[in-house]
């Protein structure tokens, strides 16, 4: 079992930067993959960006690629997402979630339903 807590959102101005925070715990963090999602007002969720826990690889949008970096702190158990030069269409609920490595040869899945856990989400709001 996995519990994922965000934080960090808020509303900012476009062009400004912002950092969310997804605190991890639970047993066997890095043997799981972990992503941030977002949902904005009337749309899917949709991938952002995703991290091994255990291993140094990434992955991106590719229509977000420049702009967000996730990272991890693996020795506080915590990942973020750097967003820069936000856009008011970067305005959604971003959630970090975690898939559990079942398999060898795992990857990082862009499909929601990939993953088993789940944070409550952190509203972002970019006003113009």
């Amino acid at each position: 079992q996995v519990q994922l807590v965000e934080s960090g959102g808020g509303l900012v101005q476009a062009g400004d930067s912002l950092r969310l925070s997804c605190a991890a715990s639970g047993r066997f963090l890095a043997s799981h993959i972990f992503a941030w999602f977002r949902q904005a007002p009337g749309k899917e969720l949709e991938f952002v960006a995703g991290t091994w826990w255990s291993r140094d690889i990434r992955n991106y949008a590719d229509s977000l690629k420049d702009r967000f970096t996730i990272s991890r702190d693996n020795d506080n158990n915590t990942m973020y997402l750097q967003i820069d030069s936000l856009k008011p269409e970067d305005t959604a609920v971003y959630y970090c979630a975690a898939d559990r490595i079942s398999a060898v040869g795992y990857f990082i899945h862009r499909t929601s339903g990939e993953y088993d856990y789940w944070g409550q989400g952190t509203q972002v709001t970019v006003s113009s």
